[in-house]
C-alpha cells in the first residue's frame, strides 16, 4: 500500500464530478431532441448548446486551478488529459444534436437511438465513477462496462453505415446523416478514452 506524503486537493475532485454531471444532461437533450418533431428540435439544441458552454466552463475551471495549483492529487498530465477528454464528449454530443437541426432532418434512423441510448448509459456511469476518484475504489466496473459499450457503439455504427448506403437513394441526405452519426460515434469513442484515462489513473495510484 503506498503512502501519501502530500496533501491532496479536493477541488479537483469537485470540479471533475461537475464536468460529469454535464453530461448526463447533454445525453438526456440529446435523446429528448430525437424524439421531439422538427420544430421542437431548436429549442431542445439550445439547450444542449447551454449545457456545452456550462461545460466548458467546468473544463475551464479545471485548467485554471491546475495552473494555479503546485500541488495536486495525482499527475497534472493526467488530470489535464482527463479533463479534456470530458470536454471532448460533450462537444461531439453537441455537435450531433446541432447538426439534426441545421440539415433539418426529419425521421432519423432507429439505429441513431441506440447510438444514443449508449451514450446515455456511457454519461451515467462516467458521473457516478467520478467521484470514485477520491479514494481509487472501485473503479474497474466502471471503464470494463464502458468498453463493452463502446463496442457496442462501434457494431451499431457499422450497421447504421450499411443500412444508409445500401437503403439510401440521397447522396444528400447520406451525407448529412453520415456527419451526424460521425458525430456520435466520436463521442462514444471519447467516452471510452475518458474510461481508460481513470484506468491509467486508478493504477498509477494503487
Amino acid at each position: 500500500m503506498s503512502v501519501r506524503l502530500t496533501p491532496r486537493n479536493t477541488t479537483f475532485f469537485d470540479l471533475l464530478a461537475e464536468s460529469a454531471r454535464h453530461l448526463v444532461t447533454g445525453a438526456d437533450l440529446l435523446s429528448q431532441l430525437l424524439g421531439a418533431e422538427r420544430p421542437q428540435r431548436k429549442a431542445i439544441a439550445d439547450q444542449l448548446r447551454d449545457a456545452e458552454h456550462a461545460a466548458d466552463e467546468s473544463t475551464h475551471s479545471i485548467m485554471r486551478r491546475l495552473n494555479q495549483t503546485f500541488v495536486t492529487p495525482f499527475d497534472r498530465d493526467d488530470i489535464y488529459r482527463l479533463a479534456s477528454g470530458l470536454d471532448d464528449c460533450m462537444d461531439s454530443m453537441e455537435e450531433a444534436g446541432d447538426l439534426i437541426v441545421l440539415y433539418k432532418l426529419d425521421a432519423l434512423p432507429a439505429l441513431v437511438n441506440d447510438q444514443v441510448d449508449v451514450l446515455r448509459r456511457c454519461a451515467e456511469l462516467t458521473a457516478d465513477a467520478m467521484p470514485r476518484l477520491r479514494s481509487m475504489k472501485d473503479l474497474a466496473e466502471y471503464w470494463v462496462e464502458v468498453n463493452r459499450l463502446e463496442n457496442q457503439a462501434d457494431r451499431t455504427y457499422r450497421k447504421l453505415l450499411a443500412e444508409m448506403f445500401n437503403d439510401g437513394t440521397d447522396a444528400i441526405e447520406l451525407m448529412k446523416l453520415k456527419e451526424v452519426v460521425d458525430a456520435l460515434e466520436a463521442a462514444a469513442d471519447s467516452f471510452e478514452k475518458v474510461a481508460n484515462h481513470v484506468e491509467t489513473i486508478a493504477l498509477k495510484e494503487s
